[in-house]
C-alpha cells in the first residue's frame, strides 16, 4: 500500500459525526520549531493545492484504521477530500550542508483525516513523485513511498498582478503519470464549500504539519513539516488527469465535476524534519 513540532490537537475524533470543530491559525499552529542536522530547508514555487471531492468509503480501502476522513457537506451529503499537490523544490538543501542544494519537481498525493488517537488533523500521503534521482536515497534508507518520475513545469507567473498568466505541470514515466492545467483569478479566496468559515477551511487544506502513511515495508510512517501561512488565490481546473487518482477509484479519469477547490501560491519556504519516523497504533490493518 503506497502513502505520503507537531500540530495542536484540533478536534476529538467523537466530533466528526456532528461536523467540524472551527480551526484557526494559532500561534502554536504557525510556530516553526528550530532546524538542525539532516531537516531538509527549501523554497516551494508554482504551488498548487488542487483537491477533489471523493467518496468516503472507497477512500477509507487506501488509509490506515487508526485515521478516519474529514468530512464534508456541500449540500449532496458528506464527502470527503483528496489533494493533489505540485510544486518545484527551487534550493532543497540539509540544514547541515546549507551549500548543496538542489531544484526538481514534486507531486504530492493527500487525503485529509483525524488521527483517532489523538484528536489532531493530519495529511494522509498516498505517495509522492521526484523528479530526481535522489529520490532513491528515502526510497531505501526510511521506506518512503517517493517514487521517481519526469516533472516538467510550463508556468508563467506576473508578480504586477500577482497571478498566473498560465500554469501547466506534465507528470511522465512515473507510477503516477498526470498531467494539470490551471487558470489563476488572482483574487483571494472569500469561502470554502463545505466549511463553516474560510480560515476552518484555509487551516485544513493548506497547514496540515503531519503526515502519516503506508511505508513501502508496510508499516505506518510519519513525519512532520513546517511552512509559513500560505496567501494563496483561488485557481481553476481547465484540464487535468491523475492516473493514480484513477487507479485508487477516487476520481475517475479527467473528471472535472468532482473538483472542490484550486488554490495557487507563487512561492512559500518550507521546512521537513527528518527522519521520518515509526508510528505506533493500537490499530492494525485489515
Amino acid at each position: 500500500m503506497t502513502v505520503s513540532g507537531a500540530a495542536a490537537h484540533y478536534a476529538a475524533a467523537s466530533d466528526l459525526a456532528e461536523g467540524m470543530n472551527p480551526l484557526s491559525f494559532t500561534d502554536e499552529l504557525l510556530a516553526r520549531q528550530p532546524t538542525s542536522g539532516i531537516d531538509v530547508v527549501t523554497t516551494l514555487s508554482h504551488f498548487a493545492i488542487v483537491t477533489y471531492r471523493v467518496a468516503p468509503d472507497i477512500l477509507r480501502r487506501h488509509i490506515h484504521p487508526r485515521f478516519a476522513p474529514d468530512l464534508i457537506d456541500c449540500g449532496g451529503g458528506e464527502t470527503a477530500l483528496v489533494s493533489v499537490v505540485p510544486f518545484v523544490d527551487q534550493d532543497f538543501r540539509l540544514a547541515r550542508f546549507p551549500w548543496l542544494k538542489g531544484r526538481f519537481g514534486q507531486t504530492n498525493y493527500r487525503a485529509y483525516v483525524t488521527d483517532t488517537e489523538t484528536g489532531e488533523h493530519a495529511v494522509w500521503f498516498f505517495g509522492t513523485s521526484l523528479d530526481s534521482p535522489a529520490v532513491f536515497v528515502p526510497r531505501q534508507l526510511w521506506k518512503l513511498p517517493w517514487h521517481k518520475a519526469s516533472i516538467r513545469f510550463d508556468c508563467d507567473y506576473d508578480a504586477r498582478l500577482g497571478r498566473y498568466r498560465s500554469y501547466r505541470m506534465v507528470t511522465a514515466n512515473s507510477w503516477a503519470d498526470a498531467r494539470l492545467e490551471l487558470a489563476d483569478t488572482g483574487a483571494a479566496p472569500s469561502a470554502l464549500d463545505g466549511f463553516a468559515d474560510l480560515e476552518t477551511g484555509l487551516v485544513l487544506l493548506t497547514h496540515p504539519r503531519r503526515g502519516y502513511y503506508f511505508r513501502r515495508d508496510g508499516r505506518l510512517g510519519s513525519y512532520a513539516i513546517w511552512h509559513s501561512r500560505l496567501r494563496p488565490t483561488v485557481g481553476r481546473v481547465v484540464d487535468a488527469r491523475f492516473d493514480l487518482l484513477s487507479r485508487l477509484e477516487l476520481v475517475a479519469g479527467g473528471e472535472l465535476s468532482s473538483v472542490h477547490s484550486v488554490l495557487m501560491q507563487h512561492q512559500t519556504d518550507f521546512t521537513i524534519y527528518l527522519p521520518p519516523r515509526l508510528a505506533a497504533s493500537h490499530h492494525q490493518p485489515a
